[in-house]
């Protein structure tokens, strides 16, 4: 009775089982032992269970806060500026490279103009007062320029520039001078260097003043007894610039007179004198008003005669009418 009641306690539980079921009825009836059954493990009633696959992981999303994404329009243009950047890179080097090819063209071509520039400096020594005269006429230069300046460059008969074989490394300025009354010196010069490291540097002709003829100190003398209006106005001696060298790079006489006048001095030297053509403008000016002034004077002289018609013809009028009223 037992086993039956273990039977059909397995019947209830497996119901529509054809294989299970023979197995528990024949085999404990056949050897008068019953198998210790052990129940099937609980699956889903309605599916069967089934091993679920690993799932791929999902990508880590990016820390905004520690890089920032970019919108698709400024990403572009990030990639562009990097681009642009990179091209830049390459035309700087191509600007370096053009800069060490230009240096030794202009390094042969100095060479080729020295016999045109020592014809030209021939030609020059020709002309009377040539050079104080390009200097006056430059404005950046007759700004340093004094009365007695002007005087001693009369004496100036040649200019030299030399540029050094390696042109970064410096030039030279030479003025040559007949006998005068200011200095012994025959010839001044003043220096322009470029060491290895970059820096500028400079240095000239120490100017052997005769007594009591140093423009410099006359200079200095002359702005202290002015007033303080006048010290701003009148400038310092032309020659204190050979013993000026607290700022060798950006000496604006030297590179003035290497790169603008020594290129083409006859251009300043035969710029018309500026009192003339001020003086031609005045003229002209005052030819202009003498002519307004006749011309108003006739235009007053019409006007009247215009009134005295129209008086005559208002008398001539009167008369008649009193005619006819008679």
């Amino acid at each position: 009775m037992q086993h039956l009641g273990l039977l059909t306690s397995v019947q209830n539980l497996k119901k529509g089982s054809c294989e299970f079921l023979p197995a528990l009825c024949v085999c404990p009836l056949a050897s008068g032992h019953f198998p210790r059954v052990r129940a099937p493990k609980q699956q889903s009633a309605l599916l069967p269970q089934s091993k679920k696959p690993k799932s791929a992981p999902s990508p880590k999303l990016e820390d905004k806060s520690a890089s920032p994404g970019l919108p698709k329009g400024e990403k572009e243009q990030q990639e562009a500026i990097e681009h642009i950047d990179e091209v830049q890179n390459e035309i700087d080097r191509l600007n370096e490279q053009a800069s060490e090819e230009i240096l030794k063209v202009e390094q042969k071509y100095n060479k080729l103009r020295q016999p045109f520039f020592q014809k030209r400096s021939e030609l020059i020594a020709k002309i009377p007062n040539f050079w104080v005269t390009t200097f006056v006429n430059h404005p950046q230069v007759s700004a340093l320029l004094g009365e007695e300046d002007e005087e001693a460059l009369h004496y100036l008969t040649r200019v030299e520039v030399t540029e050094f074989e390696d042109i970064k490394s410096g030039y030279r300025i030479d003025f040559y001078f007949d006998e005068n009354p200011y200095f012994e010196n025959k010839v001044l010069s003043k220096e322009f260097h470029l060491n290895e490291s970059g820096d500028p540097s400079s240095k000239s002709t120490e100017i052997k003043w005769k007594s009591g003829k140093d423009l410099t100190k006359r200079s200095s003398q002359t702005q202290n007894k002015a007033s303080r209006k006048r010290q701003h106005e009148e400038p310092e001696s032309f020659f204190t610039w050979f013993t000026d060298h607290s700022d060798a790079g950006a000496d604006e006489l030297g590179e003035v007179i290497k790169d603008d006048i020594w290129p083409n001095p006859l251009q300043y030297y035969l710029v018309p004198d500026m009192d003339d053509e001020e003086g031609e403008a005045e003229d002209d000016d005052d030819d202009e008003e003498e002519e307004e002034g006749l011309e108003d004077i006739d235009e007053e002289g019409d006007d009247g005669e215009e009134d005295e018609d129209e008086d005559d013809d208002e008398g001539e009028e009167g008369e008649e009418d009193d005619g006819e009223d008679d």
